[in-house]
């Protein structure tokens, strides 16, 4: 990607804060933007060029916009649970600027390359951030993963446990290795729903509205076999994988092995297991339901300490809605899925401040990793030549959620009545401001496909 120099463009916007996040560092800066890109980071003092507009932001601080690489979106098919215009306008209201929306709970789902054109259409004019798209493997799809690939998904989600969905199958091993091989013969990369179904299927399943029971049932072990086994395939085969959603602090000295052997591995873990704990979840809430579950809080804390040291990579949000109805006082048979698209960055800025990490660390995991993880080279960072994407946060200032002012479809959310630091004052696509102290704007945003 050439780098601009600001003789060489016409810059149309310099963006200014003392405090603007780069990959060097905090600093006081103004930011260049010029044709949706980022012409230059320049001193704060830097004269603005003739014809750009100014906007200063004071001392709120200008960071790159969030990347959220797991977002169930469900449109088209289940609309009624979300879908690309409510989905996007929450990304945008909560400094998202780049979502990738996975292959299930939409109907179709993304498991051909036919199917991925239905989705497409359907985004295409709902989008108010960048949207990509992964492709799915199943059981019977090996044949479709090249082709997915060739028209640009950023990779392939399964599962080894069922998903909740007749229409997404779980693969077993077999399966999994022969998608994985697949995969690996191209250079893509599996992202994988790790929890092993006969660890499941051990496990006591108690009906009720008691957490604990439910905690009962998605034990650790489930977790901790699925990403061993995971491990196993992925060294055999050369292959890159991904594991989702971590919730169990157990599997992190595999994990951590697994990288320090070398093996192709990347972890990401969310707001919800490391802002939450089971201890506090009351009975019969199953808004705080999801598969693998929210444990306990000493698990929180080792999960914190694997993203200081890199075992795990990146959060984001597994934003996973479903309607209000769905979510019974009954944990057995309720939706599991937390959402949080809107909420994820001050959730996260939180808890983070309160165990002394920085916005700079909240910026590695929430936008520079997972730009990373899916090859998105144009996103991720404020420097020359990256896409104008921004966040502008007041990290100081503190609010309490109120759903009803959520964009989500369903106002269903684990954060209720919470009080959070780090209000989003604005968010910034290619340049463009898509979202003004919570209100999003039209919609603006591009299908992207991968790079490479």
């Amino acid at each position: 990607m050439g780098r601009f120099r600001v003789s060489d463009v016409a810059v149309e916007l310099v963006l200014r804060s003392t405090r603007v996040i780069t990959p060097e560092g905090t600093r006081a800066a103004s930011v260049a933007v010029a044709a949706g890109k980022i012409a230059a980071v320049l001193p704060y003092e830097a004269e603005v060029p003739a014809g750009a507009r100014l906007q200063d932001f004071g001392d709120d601080v200008l960071l790159p916009g969030l990347v959220d690489t797991h977002v169930h979106v469900n449109d088209p098919g289940r609309t009624e649970w979300e879908g690309f215009w409510t989905a996007t306008r929450a990304a945008a209201a909560g400094g998202i600027t780049t979502i990738l929306d996975m292959p299930l709970n939409s109907l179709p789902p993304t498991t051909t390359a036919g199917n991925l054109v239905v989705k497409q259409d359907v985004a295409r004019e709902k989008a108010h951030v960048d949207v990509g798209f992964w492709g799915g493997a199943l059981p019977d799809n090996v044949k479709d993963l090249r082709p997915l690939h060739d028209a640009g998904v950023f990779g392939f989600k399964c599962f080894l446990s069922p998903s909740g969905v007749d229409e997404f199958p779980e693969l077993d091993q077999e399966q999994l290795a022969a998608s994985l091989a697949e995969i690996a013969g191209f250079g893509g990369l599996m992202i994988v729903h790790a929890e092993d179904p006969h660890h499941l299927d051990s496990a006591p399943v108690v009906p009720g509205p008691k957490y604990t029971d439910f905690l009962a049932s998605r034990p650790r072990d489930a977790e901790n076999t699925a990403i061993e086994n995971l491990i196993a395939q992925a060294k055999r085969l050369d292959a890159r994988v991904h594991v989702l959603h971590l919730s169990s602090s157990d599997a992190l000295p595999l994990i951590a092995a697994a990288k320090a052997e070398g093996v192709s591995i990347t972890v990401e873990s969310c707001p919800h297991y490391l802002t939450l704990t089971a201890e506090e979840v009351p009975d019969g809430a199953s808004e705080f339901k999801c598969c693998p579950p929210i444990r306990e809080a000493a698990n929180q804390d080792l999960l914190w300490d694997a993203l200081a040291d890199g075992t795990i990579d990146c959060i984001v949000s597994d934003h996973s809605p479903s309607t209000a109805d769905l979510k019974t006082p009954d944990f057995s048979t309720a939706w599991g899925g937390i959402s949080s698209l809107q909420l994820g960055l001050p959730a996260i800025w939180t808890e983070a401040r309160r165990r002394g990490h920085s916005l700079e660390d909240v910026v590695r995991w929430m936008s520079a990793a997972p730009a990373r993880l899916a090859g998105l080279s144009q996103k991720g960072a404020i420097e020359a030549g990256r896409d104008a994407d921004f966040a502008v946060l007041a990290p100081e200032e503190t609010f309490t959620v109120d759903p009803a002012e959520l964009h989500h479809r369903n106002q269903v959310t684990a954060y209720a009545g919470k009080t959070l630091h780090g209000v989003v004052k604005s968010t910034w696509l290619r340049g463009r401001q898509i979202a003004d102290h919570g209100t999003p704007s039209e919609p603006t945003g591009l299908l992207l496909e991968r790079q490479n």
